[in-house]
């Protein structure tokens, strides 16, 4: 007696999966069919896919659009091109819907301080000084409000067209996130190298034309993470840094 999946159990973020690649490729790719077979067998009407816009690489196209050829250049960007591949296999069965969201940013109750809004605005709060590697890195962002939101888009919308759907807003540059930040919080601003060449944008214009809209953005987030920090609401707590909890699980 289940309408609807959504699916969010995955190893996340690059640094995480290399962790374990054998164990990630299991849990990301393996268990995705053994989920979904389950899922038709059993008469669920819809499921709900957390991917990734990572699964496109290094783009150069201004709109970075569903229908552009997927690049993925790590294990984690793979195992999510993979997932996505096996899920609309069964869209004949059941109406699968791929959700690509952008780099996630803003206060939530298992805090990522490990992604790019969250990280240089809690660097900035922590140590008045914010370090940048490279900076011209361009990479598309949505607030978690907006991201819950989608997936209840879709929950209250099963009968939307299967498919992939980009799920960002805002196309920033990591230097462009950090001088957000440096307007709001008097801090240093250090640029080095970066071996992170992934740069890329996304159009969600697609997800757009089913209704959808967003309300939150970049500026939100930066705003409600520094009200939570000066409230004593944030700490740099471990279980914040993904690489850094799951080796204290031993994961």
């Amino acid at each position: 007696e289940i309408d609807s999946i959504i699916h969010l159990a995955n190893i996340a973020n690059d640094p995480a999966v290399d962790l374990n690649p054998t164990l990630s490729w299991e849990i990301n790719v393996l268990a995705c069919q053994r989920l979904i077979d389950k899922a038709v067998r059993n008469g669920v009407k819809q499921f709900i896919f957390a991917s990734s816009g990572s699964v496109y690489g290094i783009k150069e196209e201004e709109r970075v659009t569903e229908d552009l050829e997927l690049l993925p250049i790590s294990t984690y960007n793979k195992t999510k091109m993979c997932a996505e591949r096996i899920f609309l296999s069964y869209k004949n069965d059941i109406n699968v819907h791929c959700i690509r969201p952008a780099t996630v940013c803003g206060i939530s109750p298992r805090m990522r301080l490990d992604v790019s809004v969250n990280m240089l605005t809690f660097q900035a709060l922590e140590k008045a000084e914010i370090t940048i590697f490279g900076g011209e890195q361009t990479r598309p962002n949505i607030h978690i409000k907006d991201m819950i939101n989608v997936y209840k888009h879709f929950l209250n919308n099963p009968d939307i067209e299967s498919g992939q759907y980009n799920a960002g807003f805002e196309n920033l540059s990591i230097l462009d996130i950090a001088n957000k930040v440096k307007e709001r919080i008097d801090c240093k601003l250090t640029i080095t190298d970066s071996n992170d060449p992934r740069s890329y944008r996304q159009d969600s214009t697609k997800l757009l034309k089913t209704g959808y809209e967003p309300k939150y953005g970049v500026d939100y987030a930066i705003d409600e993470i520094i009200e939570a920090y000066n409230k004593n609401l944030l700490s740099n707590d471990e279980k914040f840094y993904t690489v850094k909890w799951m080796k204290k699980l031993n994961i």
